[in-house]
């Protein structure tokens, strides 16, 4: 993900159409961590709940960016999950959250992660991003739009 300093693969963006709750989305991006990037999925959990324990990382307008910092990795990336029905997440604004990206950073990334953390953040308070990514037709248009790319038409 160049324009966001997070690499983020194709198959790390998905769409869910049953979740339940704040943790069930926490051990869904711990699952996707392990398939997608190799990463230990407890590891993940446990730096996701221990980071929402903090306050949590719904940000508002329905979007959160739950993140933690990992030994096991050397540079940050990214999953995003797009929920078919909002749930709440305990945002600041009080709204269910229905679009979240989660990001996984070194554990000794302090700056690195500070500024992935605000690019995905300005990247997701644009508006009309936000509202591009709900209407998205699928994963590969998300990816695209996740990755400033022109969205592809399918043959």
């Amino acid at each position: 993900m160049t324009d966001l300093s997070v690499r983020l693969e194709l198959a790390a963006v998905r769409d869910y159409p049953e979740v339940t709750d704040k943790k069930d989305i926490l051990r869904i991006i711990a699952r996707v961590g392990q398939e997608c990037y190799h990463l230990d999925a407890d590891s993940i959990l446990n730096g996701l709940v221990a980071r929402e324990a903090l306050g949590s990382t719904g940000f508002g307008r329905s979007v959160a960016i739950p993140h933690t910092k990992l030994a096991s990795i050397e540079h940050c990336v990214g999953i995003f999950l797009r929920l078919a029905e909002p749930i709440a997440f305990d945002a600041h604004d009080g709204k269910p959250v229905d679009l979240v990206f989660a990001l996984l950073s070194p554990q000794k990334a302090g700056a690195e992660h500070l500024k992935a953390l605000a690019s995905v953040s300005r990247f997701l308070r644009d508006e009309h991003m936000v509202a591009k990514l709900r209407g998205a037709s699928g994963q590969d248009a998300l990816y695209a739009l996740l990755n400033k790319q022109p969205e592809q038409q399918a043959a």
